[in-house]
């Protein structure tokens, strides 16, 4: 179980936030880009983090957590505003993407190893693809798997906060390096987990 299961839960705690961004004259795509923008904060402060000074780990903590609700609320607002479209759904998932890439592409400069980083990010990456690609094929979007989006930014942010007074290396690696090790190895799995129920749930 993933906690993208858990979205039609949360939709109680949406209202204020759908309301004020609809008073606001925001549209979905404004906060699809907005939730962009965090995410792209997000990544400097993890690279000011490993380089400068620890503080930025909880500064970017807090925006991987603001990227992730901001992706909740863009559909709910496009719901609320009943301009849902597959442009707006197409224009998500891109960023959703990229903010993927960039964040984890932070965690990665920060401490210095690009190539722990080029496997965690190709992990999520997949797990992204083998999700949509099963819709391609005419299967539901898959959302299951070990690690959802909602699971992996929900783990980047609290890694975030504790890699603040958390310093030192172990077995080889920073409590972000083993973050970047768990992203890495869960991703493939989860991308090969959906890749095997996509496989089976295909008539052949």
């Amino acid at each position: 179980m993933t906690l993208d299961q858990l979205r039609p839960y949360v939709s109680g705690f949406l209202d204020p936030f759908v309301k004020g961004f609809d008073r606001m004259g925001m549209t979905p795509n404004g906060v699809s880009v907005l939730a962009f923008g965090m995410a792209i904060a997000a990544a400097i402060a993890f690279y000011a983090g490993g380089v400068e000074d620890r503080v930025w780990y909880v500064a970017a903590a807090t925006l991987v957590f603001l990227n992730g609700w901001l992706d909740i609320v863009d559909g709910a607002l496009a719901r609320e505003q009943e301009v849902a479209s597959a442009g707006g759904d197409l224009l998500d998932h891109v960023l959703d993407r990229y903010a993927d890439i960039v964040v984890i592409g932070g965690l990665a400069a920060g401490v210095e190893d690009f190539v722990l980083g080029f496997a965690a990010v190709t992990g999520v990456v997949m797990t992204s693809y083998l999700g949509t690609q099963a819709q391609a094929v005419g299967l539901d979007r898959v959302y299951g798997g070990l690690v959802g989006r909602a699971d992996r930014l929900a783990i980047i942010g609290i890694v975030g906060f504790l890699a603040y007074p958390i310093d030192g290396v172990y077995a080889g690696f920073t409590i972000v390096g083993w973050l970047l090790v768990f992203l890495a190895v869960v991703g493939h799995l989860t991308a090969l987990q959906r890749f095997f129920y996509s496989w089976r749930a295909l008539d052949k």
